[in-house]
């Protein structure tokens, strides 16, 4: 199973200086029955693409709350035996957790199949987007319109072995 670990620039630094995503337990995202049926597509791309894009919005949250955080989402994606990602089923359809996913120890970052960063130029979008995160949260239409402007940047697809470059 791929599951979609968000991080931040700093997150993916620590990981990569320690050769692995954690400690655990870890949340991040895949393509569970809740996620299925929310999203109502046998594409597994798409269902991917949808798990990957919830992590992003899981990285959003932990810029937000961290101001010194540079504004950029990082979403590592790693490949586990599907019996290490383990779904809450009490929460499998709540809109909140939709494609959530417990890792219960670290994971190896030698094992990442990829990693995803937003572009430079989605710097802006996403510092507007973190710092109207709460107002979107209490149902303020124009600042999740800020959100939503983030979520229009798509992450950039990278390598493993270019995580250097990518936490300079």
């Amino acid at each position: 199973m791929r599951v979609y670990v968000p991080l931040t620039l700093s997150g993916l630094a620590a990981a990569h200086g320690a050769g692995e995503v954690g400690p655990g337990p870890l949340t991040a995202y895949a393509v569970t029955p809740g996620l299925r049926e929310w999203y109502v597509s046998d594409d597994i791309e798409e269902l991917e693409y949808a798990a990957l894009n919830r992590a992003a919005a899981a990285s959003l949250r932990m810029i937000a709350g961290n101001p010194d955080e540079v504004r950029r989402r990082v979403v590592v994606a790693v490949d586990v035996p599907d019996a290490s990602a383990v779904a809450d089923p009490d929460n499998g359809l709540s809109a909140a957790s939709l494609g959530e996913v417990r890792i219960a120890a670290a994971l190896p970052l030698a094992k990442a199949a990829a990693v995803h960063v937003d572009a430079d130029d989605a710097e802006k979008d996403v510092a507007a987007a973190a710092a109207a995160l709460g107002a979107a949260d209490l149902g303020d239409d124009d600042a999740q319109f800020t959100v939503d402007g983030a979520e229009d940047h798509e992450l950039l697809w990278f390598g493993v072995q270019e995580i250097p470059q990518l936490i300079r």
